[in-house]
């Protein structure tokens, strides 16, 4: 049977956060689906933060995982960065052995640590003897540099580098992922790997009652990281712009979910000094499972109104608990919404605040919607884990 070593980098990098990004909850499937489809023949890995590469004794890995995902779904949870002394015990038992090194036919690597260091990977991949298969999420940083951090774009081309020198095989989580990297490799003059599609699966939220306001409106999600590309600037316009011109009591409320990122300056200013915003719009820069499901929940819709995207793993997490979508029209939130959500221009203004009141009334837009969801299927871990372990099977032989 194929020997295959997952790469867990990323998710022992984020020993210390008391909530998981997307990328490390993608680790942290592949880790539970690959160890169903691989058993005993799966090992861990990962590069040390003291760039110390080996093996994480399986039952070590399983223990952390464990300890992960309970530290995930505690709500009550303290935000921020747990203290050094705190995550000692784990950073001293997480440190590699090269005890096993040598003996895989497959490394995976299913999020962008340390694969900007094309000549770090080449070596470990060396000292393994083995195949290498890759997820990637997205090539955003390269195709839209404007929403990137300062050099992103760079860091990114130098993983993507690593991608199409090395990988032997790789999974996109989108036919527009898909597309992308082969236009970026081909573009550097290089013939791109196999890549396959495999779209993510959607999160088993906790099964936690829909949240009720305390005063009884409705009520509206955004969810994900406050940068420029998720597009936050055109919905908190038209919250101010409702707040300017219609009465108090017919205003819907907003709530804003996700961590505070770069270059967002003018959205940070429109949060934190608009007062006509003030009674309309709520801030969560972070919030346990069982709290985010009960939001979703006991929305109206959930509002994606991204310039760019990999994938829309909130619109499949929105529709499977029920709460219908409001998106901008991206292939990549066409792939995981499919013909449920309502489809905007993420410039047109004026049709988001159309849709806003009309799911804020339980207008016809809103209930065609609810009837299009029942035909909607959400993407299952197991069908991509099925994907991934053929990839993986097929690249060692």
């Amino acid at each position: 049977m194929t020997r295959v070593v997952l790469d867990i980098s990323r998710l022992i990098s984020r020993v210390r956060h008391a909530r998981p990004s997307g990328v490390d909850r993608v680790e942290m499937a592949y880790c539970r689906g690959l160890l169903a489809q691989f058993g005993d023949k799966l090992a861990f890995s990962a590069l040390h933060p003291a760039l110390r590469y080996g093996r994480i004794e399986q039952s070590v890995a399983l223990d952390y995982l464990d300890h992960l995902e309970a530290r995930w779904a505690d709500h009550e949870s303290p935000e921020g960065q747990k203290s050094i002394p705190s995550v000692l015990p784990w950073m001293k038992r997480l440190v590699p052995s090269r005890k096993g090194v040598g003996t895989a036919d497959v490394v995976v690597q299913v999020s962008p640590h340390h694969l900007d260091q094309t000549a770090k990977k080449r070596d470990i991949l060396a000292r393994e003897g083995a195949k290498f298969v890759c997820l990637v999420h997205d090539l955003i940083p390269i195709e839209y540099p404007e929403y990137a951090r300062p050099g992103g774009r760079r860091l990114h081309e130098a993983r993507m580098t690593s991608v199409a020198e090395l990988a032997d095989a790789v999974i996109v989580n989108s036919v527009a992922t898909g597309a992308s990297l082969t236009r970026w490799i081909e573009a550097q003059g290089m013939t791109p790997p196999p890549i396959e599609v495999a779209l993510l699966g959607t999160q088993q939220l906790p099964e936690t009652s829909a949240f009720e306001p305390g005063d009884g409106k409705p009520y509206f999600l955004c969810l994900g990281t406050i940068e420029p590309r998720k597009n936050h600037l055109l919905i908190l316009h038209l919250w101010r712009a409702m707040a300017q011109s219609m009465p108090a009591a017919e205003i819907p409320k907003l709530v804003v979910i996700g961590r505070r990122g770069w270059e967002n300056e003018q959205i940070v200013d429109l949060l934190d000094r608009s007062p006509a915003l003030v009674p309309f719009v709520q801030e969560i820069n972070s919030c346990g499972d069982e709290e985010l499901a009960g939001m979703l929940r006991g929305a109206r819709a959930l509002l994606m109104p991204s310039f760019a995207e990999g994938y829309g793993m909130p619109i499949a997490e929105a529709l499977a608990l029920g709460t219908p979508v409001l998106a901008s029209d991206l292939p990549a939130h066409r792939e995981a919404g499919a013909g449920a959500p309502d489809y905007l221009d993420p410039l047109d203004g004026p049709a988001w605040r159309a849709a806003v009141l009309d799911y804020a009334g339980n207008g016809e837009m809103r209930s065609a919607q609810l009837a299009r969801m029942s035909r909607w299927n959400a993407p299952d871990w197991s069908d991509h884990m099925k994907i991934a372990a053929g990839v993986i099977a097929r690249t060692a032989n």
